[in-house]
């Protein structure tokens, strides 16, 4: 819903050119809409074609812009059309048509004032596809390094604070996709397999919401092939950053069950360690 609030915003800088007569376009609009191809002016194309969207008529609205540049390929308004022709296709669910849109505008005009909302839009537009973690996660991988570009170009403009939270939520999905894979390998007793896609979410998705299992899920392995003391220093990596956790408890109650403690106990008031500089720095 924000993203929608914001794409809505921005293409309504977009502002009609105020040279057209109203008298003039409505009495030409029906010769007009009967042969869309016909030469007409680069306002009156424009103004239409903005008029196609405020109704929801977004194909009819990618087609004019097309137009505008196609009638009018040097004039200022060909530049804005190109740009609105793509947010027209991502409107209708067409995200091919506007991403080959955007690539274009990118290329051609990457110094524009509107270069920002181009790039965030391009990385909706893989946002929009990413699917479940059963299943390929390569689109997932290029909205996050679309939206992640955003970010790192234009960390002031509006879409950047939108673009981040889309970062984290996509990384935290990226994630999950691990997780999936690792418990697939642990409950069939392939251990090393498991063992390697988690220690991809605590080395590359600390932050995300499945860092703490990710650690449990080590301890629980470590411990089926008898490695007590790689064990207990990720029980006391998970302890020191997660204290309070669920998955903490669950590794204090696994290592200290008939053995005497050697880990401290959960503690929901400890928040855990910064871990901006990396979980594993603290132990060595």
């Amino acid at each position: 819903m924000l993203a929608r609030m914001i794409l809505c915003s921005s293409f309504r800088r977009y502002a009609r050119p105020a040279v057209i007569c109203v008298a003039l376009i409505l009495l030409a609009s029906c010769a007009e809409r009967a042969d869309p191809q016909r030469e007409r002016s680069v306002e009156d194309l424009y103004n239409d074609a903005m008029n196609q969207i405020d109704i929801g008529e977004y194909e009819d609205a990618a087609k004019l812009f097309d137009e505008v540049e196609r009638q009018h390929p040097y004039s200022l308004w060909a530049t804005k059309a190109q740009l609105m022709g793509a947010y027209s296709q991502y409107e209708k669910n067409k995200y091919d048509d506007a991403l080959a849109l955007l690539d274009r505008f990118i290329q051609l005009h990457p110094g524009n004032r509107d270069a920002p909302y181009a790039y965030y839009l391009k990385g909706l537009c893989y946002y929009e596809q990413i699917v479940d973690v059963g299943r390929d996660q390569r689109i997932t991988e290029r909205a996050l390094a679309a939206l992640q570009e955003v970010v790192d170009r234009f960390p002031t403009s509006k879409y950047a604070r939108d673009a981040r939270m889309k970062v984290d939520l996509t990384r935290d999905h990226l994630a999950g996709k691990e997780m999936a894979i690792g418990r697939y390998y642990q409950n069939r007793g392939q251990f090393l397999a498991a063992l390697k896609r988690f220690k991809v979410v605590t080395a590359q998705f600390q932050t995300t919401t499945h860092a703490p299992e990710a650690l449990h899920r080590q301890v629980e392995i470590y411990v089926a092939l008898g490695m007590i003391d790689d064990a207990k220093k990720t029980a006391a990596v998970l302890g020191y950053n997660f204290p309070g956790s669920d998955w903490y408890k669950d590794t204090y109650d696994l290592l200290t069950k008939g053995r005497s403690a050697s880990l401290p106990p959960p503690d929901s008031s400890k928040k855990g360690k910064d871990k901006s500089s990396g979980w594993f720095s603290w132990l060595w």
